[in-house]
């Protein structure tokens, strides 16, 4: 897939607000500070489609960005992050659930995971949840370019064997670097294929 037009839509804090679910859409989420925001810039090659920041929870909304005018990619809120206050967390959390289990024009949950460390509970327990909801998910490993072939492949493993302790089936998994342009190609051609699976 070429992606060719990516265009910002819109910014809301509920659900209810979002486009109208009249599109495919490909939503990416990971706790705070996992690359988010480099790595949607680095698939659509738009350098400050989405806003990227050192200060961890900077987004706080649901974003959607409409791409080659027939599928919206969908910037969700990080999950996680300790330092925003108890009430908002909370409310990040709603806003997420809801997001998640009512939009039905959700073709794939991107969940991003930084590839530097080994599985975080936090993690494990989101990706349990959403296999729970049997939402579609892929995952993807960010800033691969941190580490060696090997420390890739060894951490790598790690996640498949705690995965499979309760899961029949894995989830794709995809591994990413933003500043290496590492995975562009397996991303677009995952959602490609869904894309054409669902027509």
């Amino acid at each position: 897939m070429e992606i060719k037009h990516a265009e910002f839509i819109s910014s809301h804090d509920k659900v209810e607000k979002a486009p109208q679910p009249d599109k495919p859409e490909f939503a990416f989420i990971g706790r705070s500070n996992v690359g988010k925001s480099s790595l949607i810039n680095m698939l659509t090659g738009r350098k400050n489609l989405a806003k990227t920041s050192g200060t961890p929870g900077k987004t706080q909304t649901i974003n959607h960005f409409l791409i080659n005018q027939t599928w919206y990619l969908v910037d969700l809120p990080g999950y996680g992050y300790a330092k925003i206050s108890r009430d908002k967390r909370e409310g990040f959390g709603k806003m997420i659930e809801q997001y998640i289990l009512k939009r039905e024009n959700l073709y794939c949950l991107f969940i991003l995971l930084d590839m530097r460390l080994e599985p975080q509970k936090i993690d494990l327990e989101f990706i349990q949840w959403c296999g729970s909801k049997e939402i579609p998910l892929c995952l993807a490993f960010t800033k691969a370019d941190k580490l060696t072939r090997n420390q890739l492949n060894k951490n790598i493993a790690v996640y498949q064997s705690t995965l499979k302790q309760t899961w029949s089936e894995l989830p794709a998994m995809i591994i990413t670097s933003a500043t290496e342009k590492t995975g562009r190609d397996e991303v677009l051609l995952f959602i490609e294929n869904a894309l054409a699976d669902a027509t």
